[in-house]
């Protein structure tokens, strides 16, 4: 016994928005949480001159955890959630840019590829400045310093709280380079996501719309 089925494509107005947006952040928090020292260890042993740090991953990360403790492995993780936004910003570009082109073109891949291009271009417009605000508090540590700017203490010795030293580097940033400091990388996040998503949804729906057959 044959069923033949195509995968059921799910519209806008199909989606419980509050389960979306609600559920989506909490999950995407829970995988961001477990993989971030790994990001901030990745960060800062692509950019040490040589080996002259860290002699590999598991060496920076016993490293990290002695000079800084735990917290050190998140450093910038309370910008970096900010970018939570962007991912519920890219599927609401995306749902939203689907039903609109739909008025004027009833090809999945046409809605699509106007789509995801539209949605990757929102997303790296928010993701791109949190990206570098928090790469820079990434590279901060004890000791050498690892990047461009450097937090400063307070004259009492005492470390910068978090959203303070996200508004030192914020100044330093404005004050090096200007707002265009933010977007340093920009125009090559663009050409990256952009035709990455631009072409991975017409395939997607391409996938969707082939018939398959289970057997009984």
């Amino acid at each position: 016994m044959e069923d033949k089925r195509n995968i059921q494509i799910i519209e806008w107005e199909h989606l419980d928005k509050k389960k979306f947006y609600v559920f989506g952040v909490a999950m995407t928090m829970m995988i961001r949480v477990s993989v971030y020292p790994f990001t901030l260890i990745r960060t800062r042993l692509q950019v040490q001159k040589g080996k002259s740090l860290y002699h590999g991953t598991f060496d920076a990360f016993i490293k990290i955890l002695r000079a800084d403790g735990v917290t050190g492995l998140y450093r910038g993780f309370l910008v970096n959630t900010f970018t939570l936004i962007s991912g519920q910003c890219y599927v609401t570009t995306y749902e939203l840019t689907r039903k609109f082109v739909a008025d004027y073109s009833q090809s999945n891949t046409v809605k699509s590829l106007v789509a995801g291009g539209s949605a990757s271009l929102v997303a790296q417009s928010i993701t791109v400045p949190i990206d570098v605000v928090s790469q820079h508090l990434m590279m901060q540590r004890k000791g050498e310093k690892m990047g461009r700017f450097q937090v400063r203490g307070n004259p009492k010795g005492q470390g910068v709280v978090a959203f303070g030293q996200t508004k030192d580097i914020i100044r330093q940033i404005l004050r090096a380079d200007g707002l265009r400091g933010f977007y340093r990388g920009y125009v090559a996040s663009l050409l990256t996501y952009i035709p990455n998503s631009a072409v991975w949804w017409p395939f997607y729906h391409f996938y969707a719309g082939l018939p398959w057959w289970r057997s009984g």
